[in-house]
């Protein structure tokens, strides 16, 4: 059967988990193959009060010398549904390339509007910061990845200093996979419940924080994504560029908003190389700063 699903590509693998009664994403990675480099290591951790503030560390298999970058990973799901036990499959590919992964649960819409998942993703990396180091993982380097509405909260945290303060410093960068970071005005019933209360829509879109002292971002889209307008990732790296932060920008030919996360599983990493080219971003932000050179005698 895993076979027989795989051989339909992400697509057509979730609309055959939910025409057999299933909940799409919890039976993708149910079926679909793990990486064997990388374990999950801790349970239900708690990174604050409340069902909602718990999150799961995944690991190397593997050690190494010294301490590991570490990626927290944002799942989407409207602001409104998600659930961290669903995406074994993206934090075990992350892992098994030798980072330490975590994966928070956030508080939903209705139970809060924004900005109340955005200061749960603060207190996650705070946690990140201070606990890490426990799981193999270094607390002062950590890259953001999120898809959809967690690349929406990846990008907020990176770019709103309001959400981390000081510890933003420990930001490297940040990857989003077909985030939605210039929605303004709102027109989706998604977007309306959670962003239209709050009394100045520019300060929910992440394009209006574009600045010069932003971390580095990765931006990518598929470019047949119908549920996020690929006008998004151009927009906000229109104005990261403009700032002078580092940006770079991917789009994937015939990928859709599904397959450029589910491109991170084992069997459907030829369709599009997700993985890669976070992976080879994280690396390259969370590379060791050299040690200046010596001084020169004249």
């Amino acid at each position: 059967m895993i076979r027989r699903l795989i051989g339909l590509g992400a697509a057509g693998m979730l609309a055959a988990l939910v025409a057999i009664g299933c909940s799409p994403v919890c039976n993708f990675n149910r079926f679909v193959p793990k990486d064997a480099g990388a374990a999950l290591v801790a349970r239900d951790v708690g990174y604050g009060d409340g069902a909602r503030r718990r999150l799961d560390v995944y690991a190397p298999v593997r050690g190494a010398a010294g301490l590991r970058p570490v990626i927290l990973f944002f799942y989407g799901g409207s602001w409104n549904s998600g659930s961290r036990e669903n995406y074994g499959f993206a934090a075990r590919a992350l892992a098994a390339q030798g980072f330490v992964v975590l994966v928070p649960d956030y508080r939903l819409v209705p139970e809060v509007l924004f900005p109340g998942f955005l200061e749960d993703g603060a207190a996650a990396v705070r946690w990140a910061r201070d606990h890490a180091r426990g799981y193999g993982g270094d607390g002062e380097r950590i890259v953001l990845v999120g898809h959809s509405a967690g690349a929406y909260n990846a990008a907020m945290l990176a770019l709103d200093p309001r959400w981390l303060g000081a510890d933003r410093v420990v930001i490297r960068g940040f990857a989003g996979l077909a985030g939605p970071y210039a929605f303004w005005p709102f027109d989706t019933p998604a977007s309306i419940a959670t962003f239209g209360a709050w009394p100045d829509p520019q300060e929910t879109q992440p394009v209006h924080f574009a600045d010069a002292g932003d971390p580095p971002a990765l931006l990518l889209h598929g470019a047949e994504d119908s549920v996020v307008r690929q006008a998004n990732t151009t927009a906000l790296a229109a104005a990261l560029t403009k700032a002078g932060v580092p940006v770079e920008v991917k789009s994937y030919p015939g990928i859709g908003h599904v397959g450029i996360v589910t491109a991170l599983a084992r069997p459907l990493r030829g369709r599009a190389p997700v993985l890669a080219d976070v992976v080879a971003f994280a690396r390259r932000v969370t590379a060791e700063m050299p040690p200046p050179p010596p001084e020169v005698s004249r």
